[in-house]
C-alpha cells in the first residue's frame, strides 16, 4: 500500500515508500503502543478479511510549531478502497476508542489543502477549525476535535 504512488500522493513527500521504509513505518506503530498505550489499527474488510489500510493514533514529533500537545489521528487506505465509506466508518470506531480510553480526548489531525476528500472524511468524523501551518517545507491544514467531559459523559 505504501509503494502505491495514488495512495502517498497526498502524504509526506508523495513518493512511493521502499520495502525498508515500510518496515520502519510497521515497527514505529508497534512501539507507539507499546512506549504511548496507543497506536494504529489494521483495517480489514469484514466480509472477506481483505487488507483495506490503517488508522489510528500517533505522536510523530513533526516539530509543527502550533500543533497541540495531543495524540494526532492519522489515516491511510490501499487505493482499492478509495471513496467507499471505509475511512469513515474506521475513523469513528478510532475515535469512539479515544473518547474511552484517552484521559483528555481532544486530538488533531494534519490534511493537506488539496486533498478534499480526506477534509470531508475529517469533517464527517468531527474535526473541525482548520487552520493553516506547516510541515516541513508543506502547507498542510490543521483540524482539531474537541471532547468536552462533563461529569464522566463525554460531549461532542
Amino acid at each position: 500500500m505504501w509503494a502505491d504512488p495514488e495512495v502517498i500522493r497526498f502524504i509526506g513527500t508523495g513518493k512511493p515508500h521502499s520495502p525498508q521504509q515500510c518496515w520502519s513505518r510497521l515497527t514505529g506503530y508497534v512501539g507507539h503502543w507499546m512506549l504511548k498505550g496507543y497506536g494504529m489499527w489494521a483495517v480489514e474488510e469484514r466480509a472477506t478479511g481483505h487488507y483495506v489500510g490503517e488508522v489510528g493514533f500517533a505522536d510523530f514529533k513533526r516539530g509543527i510549531a502550533d500543533a497541540p500537545d495531543r495524540p494526532e489521528l492519522g489515516w491511510v487506505l490501499a487505493s482499492a478502497f478509495h471513496g467507499k465509506g471505509y475511512a469513515t466508518e474506521a475513523l469513528r470506531a478510532a475515535t469512539a476508542w479515544a473518547d474511552a480510553n484517552f484521559q483528555e480526548p481532544d486530538t488533531f489531525c494534519i490534511i493537506r489543502p488539496d486533498h478534499q476528500a480526506s477534509i470531508r472524511v475529517a469533517e464527517k468524523i468531527g474535526y473541525g477549525s482548520p487552520r493553516s501551518t506547516r510541515y516541513g517545507e508543506d502547507a498542510v491544514l490543521l483540524f482539531t476535535r474537541h471532547v468536552l467531559c462533563e461529569r464522566g459523559s463525554l460531549i461532542r
